[in-house]
């Protein structure tokens, strides 16, 4: 086999993985803070964040408090609704106890 030839098959394998890595992390790569990405009719799912699970239909980020933005709560989290309450409510973002907190006036 000549040279050239075998000194190219040696590389086949380092590119094949190079390529597979380049695919694998190129979406994560590409991702943009509080971008969201639907898997069928359910909840959006939000990238690079750590989402409360009693909480569905956006993102309620884990943290020592979260109000529903424009409301009267202090933060240091806010998030827009609706809300669906799925589990213990930790947050209290459910005033009227329907299931649905933050809900848009008007």
């Amino acid at each position: 086999m000549p040279a050239a030839t075998f000194a190219s098959m040696r590389k086949l394998p380092v590119l094949t993985i190079l390529f597979a890595a380049s695919m694998v992390l190129s979406p994560v790569a590409n991702a943009v803070a509080g971008d969201t990405a639907r898997i069928g009719p359910g909840a959006p799912l939000e990238l690079s964040r750590d989402c409360h699970p009693s909480y569905e239909g956006v993102c309620v980020p884990v943290a020592s408090d979260v109000d529903c933005a424009g409301g009267n709560g202090n933060g240091p989290e806010y998030v827009s609704g609706p809300v669906y309450v799925v589990g213990e409510g930790v947050y209290e973002l459910d005033r009227d106890g329907d299931g649905v907190a933050c809900e848009p006036k008007g």
